[in-house]
C-alpha cells in the first residue's frame, strides 16, 4: 500500500515553516487523540500517521532527506527509529511536550501510571553552609553536619498507606485524575474532586506520615573536607537531601564551604601568604629567622643582605594543595620592618646621631650603611 505524502498528511505546503507544521500537527493530534476517540482504530491510525509525519518534517535534517528521496530515505531505518511500528507509548514519549497541554491534562500514558498508585518523585536537593578555618582548608578536616530533612517513613516503608492496606484507583475518575465535561460542541476537563487530580486514593493513610510516605527528622553525619578546599567551594553529598516521595530517589545535599579569615595568614590562589617582622639591622645585614607555618611547623628562612621592605621570600610547594592535579602552591613570606614605638635613652641618642650623619636624603654609596652600623653597633 502506497504511503501518504507527509505534507498531505499534515495538510501543509512544502515550504511550510516549522511553526506551521507544529500547529497543524497539534490540530490533528487534538482531533484524533485516543482520549477523544476511545476504541476507534481508524482515528488511532490517523493519529500515528500524523505523528510520523511530524517527526520527520519537524527535524530539519530528516525533512531535507525526505524532500530529496521521499519515503525511500528512511526505508530500513524507520522514522526516528520507530518506523511504521511506532506505538502509542513511543508517540507519547517522543512528543510529550505537545500532548502535555492539548486538553489541559497529561497523556493517557501518564494517567495510567497514576491510576496504579502515586508516581514516585525525586526528593528535593538541600543546601547548607559549612564554616571552616583557613588552617582546616590547608590541612583538610572532618566535620559533623547536622540538619533536618525528610526521610522515608519506616512504618509504611515509603508507600503512604497503613500497613496491611493498599492504594486504590479513584472510583470517580477511574484513575484519570480528571473528569471530562461536554458543553455543546466543546469538551473540557477538570481535576477530579474525589482524588484531587491524583487518580488514586489512600483509604487508610499511614498514621505516622499521614499518607505522605516520609517524615522530617534531624540527622547527623561526618564529612571529609579535602585539603586545598577554597572559599565558596560546593561539595555534593549524593543521597543526603530529602527522601523521595512514594519511593522516589533521594535528593542531594550541597555543602557551601565558607573559609574564615585568619589573623596571620591569607590565601591568594593556591599560595599561602604571611609576613615576617624584622628589625632594620636584620634587613641591612641579613639574618636567619624562624617562622611558624599555619600547620604549626617551625621553619628557618634566610633574609638576604640589603633586603627591602615588601620583599617576597618564596618557599616552593608549601602552599595549599591543588584540588585538581598534583602538587601545591607556594608559601610566600613578605618582609616588614619593625618600627619601635618606645626607645631607651641610649637607643634614642644613637638613632639621633645616626640620623644626623645620613641626613634626610638616601645614600647609594656601596658600604655606606654597612659602615655606619658597624661604627654605632660595634
Amino acid at each position: 500500500m502506497a504511503k501518504k505524502d507527509f505534507y498531505e498528511v499534515l495538510g501543509v505546503s512544502k515550504d511550510a515553516t516549522v511553526d506551521q507544521i507544529k500547529a497543524s500537527y497539534r490540530k490533528l493530534a487534538l482531533k484524533y487523540h485516543p482520549d477523544r476517540n476511545p476504541d476507534n482504530k481508524e482515528a488511532e491510525e490517523k493519529f500515528k500517521e500524523a505523528a510520523q509525519a511530524y517527526e520527520v518534517l519537524s527535524d530539519p535534517e530528516k525533512r531535507k532527506r525526505y524532500d530529496q528521496m521521499g519515503h525511500a530515505a528512511f526505508e530500513g531505518g524507520g522514522y526516528g527509529g520507530h518506523g511504521q511500528g511506532m506505538s502509542m507509548d513511543d508517540i507519547f514519549s517522543s512528543f510529550g511536550d505537545i500532548f502535555g497541554d492539548l486538553f489541559g491534562m497529561g497523556s493517557s500514558r501518564g494517567r495510567q501510571r497514576r491510576k496504579n498508585g502515586p508516581t514516585p518523585l525525586r526528593g528535593h536537593d538541600l543546601a547548607k553552609d559549612v564554616d571552616i578555618t583557613l588552617k582546616d582548608a590547608y590541612l583538610g578536616t572532618k566535620t559533623e553536619i547536622g540538619y533536618y530533612h525528610f526521610v522515608n517513613c519506616t512504618t509504611c516503608k515509603g508507600k503512604g498507606a497503613k500497613p496491611g492496606t493498599s492504594v486504590k484507583e479513584c472510583s470517580q475518575c477511574k484513575g484519570a485524575g480528571q473528569v471530562q465535561y461536554k458543553q455543546g460542541f466543546f469538551m473540557f476537563a477538570q481535576p477530579c474532586s474525589a482524588c484531587r487530580g491524583e487518580g488514586y486514593v489512600i483509604p487508610s493513610p499511614c498514621t505516622d506520615c499521614g499518607g505522605q510516605s516520609r517524615v522530617k527528622k534531624y540527622d547527623k553525619f561526618s564529612v571529609n573536607i579535602p585539603k586545598g578546599i577554597f572559599n565558596g567551594a560546593e561539595l555534593r553529598i549524593a543521597g543526603k537531601g530529602d527522601a523521595g516521595v512514594y519511593g522516589g530517589p533521594a535528593g542531594d545535599l550541597f555543602l557551601h564551604v565558607r573559609v574564615l579569615d585568619d589573623k596571620k595568614f591569607k590565601r591568594v590562589d593556591d599560595d599561602l601568604i604571611c609576613t615576617v617582622l624584622l628589625t632594620y639591622p636584620q634587613l641591612v645585614f641579613g639574618a636567619q629567622v624562624e617562622i611558624v607555618r599555619i600547620d604549626g611547623v617551625k621553619e628557618t628562612i634566610k633574609i638576604p643582605k640589603g633586603c627591602a621592605v615588601g620583599e617576597k621570600i618564596v618557599l616552593p610547594g608549601k602552599g595549599f594543595a591543588h584540588l585538581r592535579g598534583n602538587g601545591a602552591g607556594n608559601m610566600v613570606v613578605v618582609t616588614q620592618c619593625h618600627i619601635p614605638k618606645k626607645l631607651s635613652p641610649e637607643s634614642k641618642k644613637l638613632l639621633t646621631e645616626y640620623s644626623k650623619i645620613i641626613g634626610t636624603e638616601p645614600k647609594d654609596e656601596e658600604g655606606f650603611i654597612s659602615g655606619l652600623f658597624k661604627k654605632f653597633l660595634g
